[in-house]
């Protein structure tokens, strides 16, 4: 970390780490640890925002949690649990800090890429890596850029390039690099150390949302991985596995990782309304000019009428969530051990279920976290209350790729029977 870049402190969190000494057993048990996670990170989450620091302090609390490693095998120390709860175990996060929540979820992603695209070996070899250490994963992969360039020295790989965004990077333990062979159109994922000279941040994340979330520029410079790190690769032959990286079951990452947005975007649109209600029942004041007036702002007819089409629009968007990770969940399951199996079909029928959230999760979040100030008042637009925060953070992400063309996808889908073919946001 450079020397005067701002960070929070991880010595404040430092009670957790024996007050959460032990992991989480079941479902339910894991959930109520991401919500206990939710609750630290929401008492001054509208500072820490403000305050812009490196997050160092935040990525403690969460490996102090466990949460980092819910998705792991058992045997390494892992929580085992399956996407389904890891996507709400995201959303439970994301209600007290979105860009927590955030962080969380790309590393669950990164974490487990070696599932989706890596040899049997790799994966065990990825999984007992992270798990035993408690490392967080970050990611420089970013497909809108120039890809970095990779050439191969011997039993080497060697990236070069730069990301103009690069997610959690500067805080991470590991760093998934992504690039194209020279040579080749085909593409390479290696995770390596973060700390090494040739991977440079630039420090420049100074965007109106998900501040806390260090997505900001990296450059790579002759950082090396062996071949047998480069995930799915025959590192003798120097050669993708077809039977790996040329399957249904590989091309699910890019839904994953889609649902992954989605959760923390309903996360945090759930954590504006849990926020807001807190603060009309505390302090918004009865409008006294409306001929119908009323001793309490909970009593006024547009405040609760507003408030339950929010909760009413938020509830169906959770369960068309969770039903979209169980769909997920189920191909994971199913096709874990015989990848081959997977068809573009079967693929194709729960893409469309992950672009129907994201459409919805989208809509549904900048509706309520904009809203919500009609029901809290004038005085909630105070940054010392801090409730723009989580407009802020859902208007930043959903642009990350426009919601137009999913919902175009969805619409060939419903009209010709179209599934989309597989690329980096489909």
């Amino acid at each position: 970390m450079a020397s005067n870049v701002p960070a929070t402190d991880p010595s404040v969190y430092d009670s957790y780490k024996s007050k959460w000494s032990t992991l989480p057993d079941t479902a339910e048990s894991w959930l109520a640890r991401a919500r206990e996670v939710s609750e630290v990170l929401a008492q001054d989450a509208a500072q820490r925002d403000q305050e812009n620091k490196s997050p160092r302090a935040e990525i403690a609390l969460l490996k102090h949690s466990g949460l980092l490693k819910l998705l792991g095998p058992k045997k390494y120390g892992g929580g085992e649990q399956p996407w389904s709860v890891g996507y709400q175990a995201i959303r439970e996060v994301a209600k007290g800090d979105g860009s927590i929540g955030m962080l969380l979820g790309y590393h669950l992603l990164w974490s487990t890429t070696a599932n989706v695209v890596g040899t049997p070996e790799q994966i065990e070899r990825t999984h007992e890596l992270i798990i035993t250490n408690n490392y967080f994963v970050g990611g420089a992969v970013n497909p809108r850029d120039s890809d970095l360039k990779i050439t191969s020295d011997g039993d080497s790989i060697v990236f070069n390039g730069a990301k103009f965004f690069n997610t959690g990077g500067v805080v991470s333990d590991l760093t998934v690099l992504e690039g194209v062979l020279e040579g080749t159109d085909s593409h390479i994922f290696a995770l390596v150390e973060t700390r090494q000279p040739g991977i440079q941040f630039a420090h420049n994340w100074y965007n109106i949302g998900l501040r806390l979330t260090e997505s900001g520029g990296v450059r790579i410079e002759n950082v090396r991985a062996p071949w047998t790190d480069a995930l799915g690769w025959d590192a003798t032959q120097k050669k993708p596995h077809e039977n790996i990286l040329a399957t249904s079951f590989a091309a699910l990452l890019l839904p994953t990782i889609q649902l992954v947005f989605s959760n923390f975007y309903l996360g945090i649109a759930l954590g504006s309304l849990q926020f807001a209600s807190k603060y009309t029942t505390t302090t918004t004041r009865a409008w006294p000019y409306g001929g119908d007036n009323k001793s309490a702002a909970t009593d006024e007819f547009y405040i609760l009428e507003r408030y339950g089409e929010f909760f009413a629009h938020l509830r169906a968007a959770e369960a068309l969530a969770d039903r979209a990770g169980d769909q997920l969940t189920t191909l994971y399951t199913k096709y874990n051990s015989n990848r081959t199996a997977l068809t573009p079909q079967e693929r194709g029928e729960v893409v469309e279920w992950v672009a129907s959230v994201k459409i919805v999760t989208t809509d549904v979040g900048l509706k309520v976290t904009s809203g919500v100030f009609e029901v809290t008042g004038a005085r909630a637009t105070s940054l010392k209350v801090g409730l723009d925060r989580f407009w802020r953070d859902v208007r930043t992400h959903t642009l990350h790729d426009p919601v137009a063309y999913k919902r175009r996808e969805v619409g060939r889908y419903v009209l010709l029977g179209e599934h989309p073919t597989p690329t980096w946001y489909t």
